[in-house]
């Protein structure tokens, strides 16, 4: 006896309905999405359970890493410029309209000010090799983080400043910042943790 064959039935799908939903949330993703600042160092900062977020403009950033080394950066492309010129006239350099331009482009800086020019006339590739091993100075000697920062807030008053650094970062060198800060009477600022849950009660 013989079977009856079934017909098969080619099923359709329509998926235009997937793909702008898709393509929407592509387009939601990309336009929120903040882009991360490339940093010279990477460091892995301590944790804490404060959900204080910081403000997204006007900041003074402080980068150390755990050699004690100490980074820079300004959100704001004409603060850069403004500061670096600023620092020239304290330090008796004078920088080129390209120099400036360039230094503005940063997304972190710390470089000694007798190597500034120097290091603004390398490439992007050599810059970003030298910098991890380069540093600003903040010693009693010559404190330029200190000048920095006095200059930096002379052009912009608004900036807040926030501190991240290494958590293997010697306490030593973290209280030389905060001293620094505090000659200028710098006494608020923010320290950038990672969050860890909240111990359970």
């Amino acid at each position: 006896m013989s079977r009856a064959k079934i017909k098969k039935k080619n099923m359709f799908i329509d998926m235009t309905a997937m793909s702008d939903v898709t393509v929407l949330l592509l387009t939601f993703f990309m336009l929120t999405a903040s882009f991360v600042k490339k940093e010279p160092v990477q460091v892995v900062t301590p944790a804490s359970i404060s959900e204080i977020k910081i403000p997204e403009t006007n900041i003074m950033s402080i980068l150390v890493d755990p050699g004690g080394r100490i980074f820079m950066s300004l959100d704001k492309q004409n603060d850069m410029a403004a500061t670096l010129e600023a620092m020239g006239k304290e330090y008796g350099l004078t920088f080129t309209p390209q120099e400036i331009k360039k230094f503005s482009l940063f997304p972190t800086f710390g470089v000694p000010m007798k190597n500034m020019k120097s290091f603004l006339a390398l490439s992007t590739e050599q810059q970003d090799r030298i910098l991890k091993d380069q540093g600003i100075p903040c010693d009693s000697i010559d404190n330029q983080f200190k000048a920095w920062v006095r200059n930096a807030r002379a052009i912009n008053h608004d900036l807040r400043i926030a501190i991240k650094a290494d958590q293997q970062t010697p306490y030593a060198v973290i209280k030389k910042v905060m001293n620094s800060l505090q000659d200028l009477k710098e006494n608020r600022y923010n320290l950038i943790t990672s969050l860890k849950s909240s111990p359970e009660e």
